[in-house]
């Protein structure tokens, strides 16, 4: 199977898997699982939960072991995304090519359909784990997903993005942001993936400092999709960065800069694979990828 076959593949075993969570709730709840719907089912790269099934099958073959950890890291995503677009946040009008959250639901609906997301998504890995015997891998799975989208992940990651709006920052500082608010989140699914997949713990090492190498380049790529990408293609307004005094990496460095560092980066996560030269050609080519993508 060459690489985008194997994506699309990945892409499709997500969404059905996401589809069925979202299946036979009660009809007390139809708005809220339709908000939640709404996001989740919007399409998007998939982009996490992939990595999760990637790592996972340099090591292991089941899918169905690490499917849920990897669901469960993109309703996190998701809910991020939907509070991340509220007025009193980064008040988007558009995500994905359609309308916000909020815009649809109203603001109310949309911040408890981000806190639906999240919960739920715990609710679907722990009632995995429960069933596993040993259960210590599937638990501290979902320790490094907590992690990574808690305090000191994303969440943090964000508190300081909103603080270091209109204010000229150091490079530390927006490095902080990049790694936590972005970065720890896809970090997170290749970690996880190691730890399901029972690799050793030399190679879940790796698999984490491949997935924070890739998260810094990645968030790098969109700090340049926000100057010269196409709306219509990103399915968001570009050039909100600026207008919202955000610091970026092309802001402090320069474009030229900007681009050469995603490729560096990008070389540097290669390298890392290539002990698993065989097995990884897909994260090998997906790495690529997001170094060009233009959405």
């Amino acid at each position: 199977m060459d690489w985008k076959s194997q994506l699309n593949h990945y892409i499709d075993t997500v969404n059905m898997e996401l589809k069925r969570y979202l299946e036979g709730k009660n009809d007390k709840n139809k708005t809220l699982m339709e908000a939640m719907d709404y996001s989740l089912m919007a399409g998007g790269k998939r982009l996490r939960p992939i990595l999760a099934l990637a790592s996972y099958e340099i090591f292991n073959d089941n899918l169905q072991e690490v499917l849920p950890y990897a669901c469960g890291i993109e309703m996190i995503h998701t809910y991020s995304l939907i509070h991340d677009d509220l007025p009193a946040m980064d008040n988007d009008d558009y995500r994905r090519g359609r309308l916000t959250n909020h815009k649809v639901f109203g603001e109310g609906i949309a911040i408890l359909a981000g806190d639906g997301l999240l919960n739920y998504a715990f609710e679907i890995m722990l009632q995995d784990a429960v069933k596993k015997d040993p259960i210590q891998p599937y638990v501290e799975s979902i320790k490094v997903i907590a992690e990574a989208a808690g305090i000191n992940g994303m969440i943090g990651g964000q508190v300081v993005d909103l603080e270091s709006e209109n204010k000229k920052i150091d490079a530390k500082t927006m490095d902080y942001i990049h790694l936590n608010k972005t970065a720890a989140l896809i970090t997170a699914p290749l970690k996880v993936g190691a730890i399901i997949g029972k690799a050793k713990e030399e190679d879940i090492k790796n698999m984490e400092n491949i997935g924070r190498i890739l998260g810094l380049a990645f968030q790098i790529r969109d700090d340049i999709l926000d100057i010269e990408g196409e709306q219509e293609k990103l399915g968001k307004k570009v050039g909100s960065d600026e207008n919202k005094n955000k610091a970026t990496y092309p802001a402090i460095y320069g474009l030229e800069y900007s681009k050469n560092k995603v490729s560096e980066l990008t070389s540097e996560a290669n390298q890392k694979m290539n002990q698993y030269v065989g097995r990884s050609k897909f994260l090998y080519e997906l790495s690529n990828y997001l170094v060009h993508r233009e959405s």
